[in-house]
């Protein structure tokens, strides 16, 4: 049976299994409760286009209703993450488009970064390679990120006349890495080499190539075995504390706690602490 993301019946989307669901711009397989997205143009550096931003901005937004994920890997395929837009498919033609089209296109392509941080699941990058431009906003809206000795990564929208401003990058990245270290990427489009990554607190880990994804997966399977809901609620607060007071930000976690505190799956806490057996959370 295959899933498609959109529907016409509110009720009928509101919760959706995306185990089998069949891509068409990347690839997408799931272990468990653990989906791995893979961009899978390997000849070209794994870049994107029009229908691949589209897709991928879908997926994560449709994922805020799954029932079977509870944790998202994002990869490339041989031995890249992603180039950024496609040359060809994406800037030649950008370059004949009206500002209400060039509008629509950058505000989609934000929305890919928007739905990556809204979406409840954690996302695991595993970023080998080339990471640049669009793939590098991707890697940054990850939630961690692994990286490999040999992964460059470049924000390089000034090398093509365009402002470091893209998808967010100017409030993410600074958060990041900080301050200083952003702006000297941002403005001179210089890729950051992995050492620097790591350093930086942009990569939490370094792997060999042939662990990264292996790696990232246990990571995501430990996580999706986790409880989830109070995982989402997690997501949420460090998306949302940014805007926030220390009083404001005191509060909304009290709040959100609180919340917690009436799942299942706190109770399956106490009750296995109360054993002296391992929790087995359910998520709910």
């Amino acid at each position: 049976m295959k899933h498609t993301i959109g529907t016409s019946n509110p009720m009928h989307a509101r919760f959706e299994a995306f185990a089998d669901y069949q891509a068409q711009h990347f690839s997408w397989h799931c272990e468990g409760a653990v989906g791995t997205v893979t961009l899978n143009r390997p000849e070209r550096k794994n870049p994107l286009t029009f229908e691949s931003y589209a897709e991928l901005g879908q997926l994560f937004e449709a994922l805020g209703r799954s029932t079977d994920v509870k944790a998202v890997v994002v990869t490339g395929a041989g031995g890249n993450f992603c180039s950024g837009g496609d040359v060809h498919e994406i800037i030649g033609p950008l370059t004949k488009m009206s500002m209400p089209e060039l509008l629509a296109f950058t505000r989609m392509t934000g929305n890919l970064v928007k739905t990556m941080r809204n979406c409840p699941q954690p996302v695991i990058g595993a970023i080998d390679g080339i990471c640049a431009g669009a793939g590098a906003m991707m890697a940054l809206a990850c939630d961690m990120r692994f990286g490999t000795p040999a992964t460059k990564t470049a924000f390089l929208f000034t090398r093509v006349g365009l402002a470091g401003a893209d998808m967010g990058a100017c409030a993410l990245l600074p958060r990041v890495i900080g301050q200083g270290r952003a702006s000297e990427l941002l403005f001179t489009g210089r890729a950051m080499n992995a050492q620097e990554g790591l350093a930086w607190g942009f990569f939490n880990a370094l792997h060999d190539s042939a662990e990264l994804l292996p790696k990232a997966q246990a990571l995501a399977a430990e996580l999706a075995a986790g409880p989830t809901f109070a995982h989402g609620m997690t997501k949420t607060m460090l998306q949302q504390e940014w805007a926030m007071t220390i009083e404001q930000a005191v509060e909304a976690e009290a709040q959100a706690q609180a919340i917690c505190m009436q799942t299942k799956d706190f109770h399956r806490a106490y009750n296995a602490f109360a054993a002296k057996q391992k929790p087995v959370f359910g998520g709910d």
